[in-house]
């Protein structure tokens, strides 16, 4: 399976008043003939901030939202967005040419084309018979 998607989860101390939480941005996967596509949700992560890397088969994103600096004189009423380190894993099919994949930041979304190879079929071979 394409997306045998698997989360990578540690737990960490809670730090400046922010509860302990991991997280993992939300991916969408397609699929036309030519390439796979997977979408990732990374706002407010800046690029230099994320790591795609490609190893036995396995595409992992990673990286980490860092929380913003607020004024010592701001009090803040409501904390729901969450940071510290993520990672994604996506197993890669075996038609995926790894050596094309490459990947674009576009308004808080991590876009990664993964270009298909043709897998050949083996053919028949006749042997003959002496």
């Amino acid at each position: 399976r394409f997306v045998a998607d698997s989360l990578r989860r540690w737990p960490r101390p809670p730090a400046e008043g922010r509860v302990a939480s991991d997280w993992a941005p939300a991916a969408d996967v397609s699929e036309t003939e030519g390439e796979y596509l997977i979408k990732a949700d990374l706002p407010a992560v800046r690029k230099e901030d994320v790591s795609l890397t490609v190893q036995d088969g396995v595409l992992t994103l990673s990286g980490e939202r860092r929380q913003e600096k607020h004024a010592e004189s701001e009090k803040l009423h409501r904390v729901e967005r969450t940071y510290g380190s993520f990672a994604r894993r996506f197993a890669l099919p075996e038609n995926v040419d790894e050596q094309g994949i490459r990947a674009e930041s576009r308004d808080g979304v991590i876009l990664i084309p993964i270009p298909k190879h043709k897998v050949e079929q083996p053919q028949p071979r006749q042997i003959e018979i002496q």
